[in-house]
């Protein structure tokens, strides 16, 4: 099971929202290169990183600081937050990041998606799902910082993009982040038995050890951890042992 400590960033600073509300910010006040390498010390072997002024901006806002955390670590780092084009993913790929989220854009143009699917490969684009429920129950696609919901369902999406190479997804429910309430398990569940071939990262709510390993009996083949680690709701190093 891949677990991915996160570092959400604004104007450089670590910080995490609530159910992806920019009003609702809680500032970390931590050097985001210090986070990083504290977590390869706990035992990381991934991070994940969100640049959420690019997501508010439609581009790359903190490439420069990314990098810097890219070079200076070890760690595999996947990161997401605004990338519109090829020329962001590649800009990104020839720092050292090891994966690259596609969110809005896989919603927003997906001949340009499809295009950098086949460009880079599925070994370095991450679909990015971000999850609000319809009344019905239904998955939907959010985009743009999860300020837009579209009229797209998660599913739908991901057929959308297995046929060029799509074998990693993030899946974020935008309700159960930042709520330290655990995960939405019949979501992840339901989609790691609907599409087996794909690795879901599971993103939103994770708080304990014993909710990762619910996830892994679920066939689910990672996890996003964030607040409750600043909040030391959890040990990264024992996480990290979730296998």
């Amino acid at each position: 099971m891949k677990i991915y400590p996160a570092i959400d960033l604004i104007q450089g600073e670590v910080v995490r929202l609530t159910k992806g509300d920019f009003k609702q910010k809680t500032k970390y006040h931590a050097n985001p290169l210090e986070m990083a390498r504290s977590f390869s010390a706990d035992g990381a072997s991934y991070l994940h990183i969100v640049d959420l002024d690019g997501a508010k901006a439609g581009k790359p806002q903190q490439t420069d600081l990314i990098k810097s955390i890219c070079q200076e670590t070890p760690l595999k780092i996947q990161v997401g937050g605004g990338i519109r084009s090829a020329e962001h993913v590649q800009e990104l790929i020839d720092a050292g990041i090891d994966r690259v989220i596609i969110g809005s854009l896989a919603v927003k143009d997906k001949q340009l998606t499809k295009r950098i699917f086949e460009t880079f490969s599925g070994d370095r684009i991450t679909l990015g799902l971000d999850i609000l429920l319809s009344d019905e129950g239904v998955p939907m696609v959010a985009t743009h910082g999860w300020q837009e919901v579209s009229n797209i369902a998660a599913k739908d999406l991901l057929e959308e993009y297995i046929s060029v190479g799509l074998n990693q997804v993030l899946c974020t429910d935008i309700d159960k982040d930042g709520m330290l309430e655990g995960p939405n398990f019949d979501l992840y569940r339901d989609l790691s038995q609907s599409f087996p071939d794909l690795t879901i990262l599971a993103s939103g709510g994770v708080s304990n050890l014993e909710q990762l390993k619910k996830l892994k009996q679920d066939n689910v083949g990672g996890a996003i951890i964030g607040k409750a680690l600043y909040e030391n709701k959890i040990s990264l190093s024992e996480a990290c042992d979730v296998k």
